[in-house]
């Protein structure tokens, strides 16, 4: 299926025919996923991002559906973002984080996830600094999952965002586009979930980065590896920027944030060596002055903020087609 392209009539997408494309209960990972699938998420984010601008009051409802956001792991953006996307679906959102729950009186995630469903939750989003968690906690509920960032494994919705952003710049389709990821590959769920989604949809995929931090094994995924950095920048269509994943090291992989700068941090003199017309990414929090200078990040190029607002639509799209597949997406309002 084409991206639809901005200013397609909104009726021509019916958005039974959109669902009829979607069979999963949960959202665990990008890897899993058919092409097919990852462009009917970004089908139909288009549809609501064209609703919402034109007539937000005919979004599908989802009245009377509870979302939990359970975020044992802390936030701000991806929780914001899937508070307010289910809230523009019109279901209710709770949100259980790990300070205000009984996890911190040793209940286990398998207990806190069944008292959560026998509490009528349509849809649990998980956030949790354990890898496979919502693998594991899909197989214990009967609602859906959706995994909000899992360690260093994945974070699904971001990459489905991320090249949502990437084809609303570069063209309807991504075949033979060429995206550089620089920064902590290691230790980053996000490039995972990029990587899967990006090769899914046909791009090619360079990592950079400090050579502690981009090893060569990463090569088996099917990418490039590039340490020389005017080289990994030359041909890019977008450079996605990752930040410092310092809370998942357990050992120093270079000498200094200072060093890192002065030999990976995207500044003026490095943005130079990009095309006139690649974007500029990044997933957010950005460490301004670090991976990337401010007056790039504020430039004309960077497509950061618009990241933040397809968010939004991404994951409404999400939350929608999983409780479509289990029936649960009849407007209650009727």
């Amino acid at each position: 299926m084409a991206f639809p392209a901005s200013g397609r009539p909104l009726n021509s997408l019916n958005m039974n025919d959109l669902t009829a494309n979607w069979k999963r209960k949960d959202l665990l990972s990008i890897e899993p996923l058919h092409r097919e699938e990852i462009e009917t998420i970004h089908q139909l984010a288009r549809r609501f991002k064209e609703l919402q601008a034109s007539n937000p009051s005919s979004i599908p409802s989802l009245r009377g559906r509870t979302v939990l956001n359970l975020f044992i792991e802390p936030s701000t953006r991806t929780r914001i973002a899937f508070e307010i996307a289910a809230k523009r679906l019109g279901a209710d959102v709770t949100l259980v984080e790990k300070a205000a729950s009984s996890l911190v009186k040793g209940e286990s995630l398998r207990d806190t996830a069944q008292v959560v469903e026998a509490l009528q939750a349509d849809v649990i989003v998980l956030r949790h600094s354990a890898a496979g968690s919502p693998q594991y906690l899909s197989q214990i509920v009967k609602v859906p999952v959706i995994n909000a960032g899992d360690g260093a494994h994945e974070h699904p919705t971001q990459a489905l965002l991320d090249t949502f952003t990437m084809r609303e710049h570069l063209g309807d389709s991504l075949e033979g586009k060429k995206v550089t990821i620089l920064g902590d590959i290691l230790f980053s769920r996000v490039a995972r979930s990029n990587i899967f989604a990006l090769q899914k949809l046909g791009a090619q995929v360079t990592l950079s980065g400090p050579a502690t931090l981009v090893p060569a094994n990463f090569e088996k995924l099917g990418v490039t590896v590039e340490l020389n950095l005017r080289k990994a920048l030359a041909d890019a269509d977008a450079v996605m920027l990752l930040r410092i994943q310092h809370e998942r090291q357990t050992s120093t992989h270079f000498p200094s944030l200072d060093e890192y700068k002065s030999m990976y941090g995207l500044n003026q003199a490095r943005g130079a060596w990009l095309k006139p017309e690649a974007i500029i990414m990044h997933p957010g929090p950005v460490n301004r002055g670090v991976e990337l200078d401010s007056s790039l990040a504020d430039s004309g190029r960077s497509v950061i903020l618009e990241q933040v607002a397809n968010g939004i639509f991404t994951r409404m799209a999400v939350i929608y087609l999983c409780l479509s597949a289990c029936g649960k997406t009849k407007d209650t309002s009727q």
